[in-house]
């Protein structure tokens, strides 16, 4: 089986045909493959993937462009759209794209694993809870760890002051190019760095298996400032991956 990786900066050659068999890659540079470049003719795509769909649906500009690339499909290709959350609105407008459905649906309380347990420390500020952090590695033995912050700028002070303890810290968020973001992650998979402080842009899709601990340094709120329920089980779901605790 071949396969093709669509995002930014993948080399285009207009009119050329696609000799993989699975295209992987994000909805823009996939609609360019199919209409721009004419790499894809999207009537012979036989299954439809849209991997955290409700991210998909949910952004403006990722959910016009799935829905210009399901426009195109042919009306024997299946449609598979996954996510460990859906929000109702979500749902609506998914049964609309894919019309009687077969849903798979855990129930509420199925959707955070026995083997991540969970924990919080009350602390007054970023000092605070970087001393707390200290603390958790002076009595734990953690094999790596994913520490998400809520800004770019507390992501690299973070960083920082971790390294000065003396910790492998790698450093990811969103200003970052797709290839930058790759090699770090691919860094942090061989265990190049024991300790991965990343934004938001971390928390979905990420599997490392050695990840035995997640910190959420900043917990995750939406952009009214609400407790963001979606991205903290997306984010706690980093760890206790293959079967392993968390």
């Amino acid at each position: 089986v071949k396969l093709a990786y669509a995002v930014r900066g993948t080399k285009a050659v207009r009119g050329s045909r696609l000799q993989e068999h699975i295209v992987v890659g994000t909805p823009g540079t996939v609609l360019d493959w199919c209409t721009k470049y004419k790499m894809i003719d999207p009537k012979k795509i036989s299954i439809f993937v849209l991997d955290e769909a409700d991210v998909m649906i949910n952004m403006q500009g990722h959910r016009d462009q799935s829905i210009r690339i399901h426009r195109q499909l042919s009306q024997d290709c299946q449609m598979l759209l996954f996510s460990a959350t859906f929000e109702d609105s979500v749902l609506q407008f998914a049964k609309r794209v894919v019309p009687d459905p077969n849903i798979i649906k855990l129930k509420r309380e199925e959707e955070t694993l026995d083997t991540i347990k969970q924990f919080y420390v009350v602390c007054s500020g970023k000092e605070d809870k970087f001393n707390s952090l200290c603390n958790l590695y002076g009595c734990l033995t953690i094999a790596q760890t994913v520490i998400f912050c809520h800004t770019r700028k507390m992501a690299s002070w973070l960083a920082a002051s971790l390294t000065t303890e003396g910790h492998q810290v790698a450093l990811l968020s969103g200003e970052m190019m797709v290839d930058q973001r790759a090699a770090v992650i691919e860094r942090f998979r061989n265990g190049k760095e024991k300790v991965l402080v990343s934004t938001n842009v971390c928390s979905r899709g990420i599997d490392v298996a050695q990840v035995t601990l997640v910190v959420n340094f900043d917990l995750p709120v939406n952009m009214k400032g609400d407790a963001d329920n979606e991205t903290y089980l997306h984010r706690i779901g980093r760890s206790g991956r293959f079967g392993k605790r968390g």
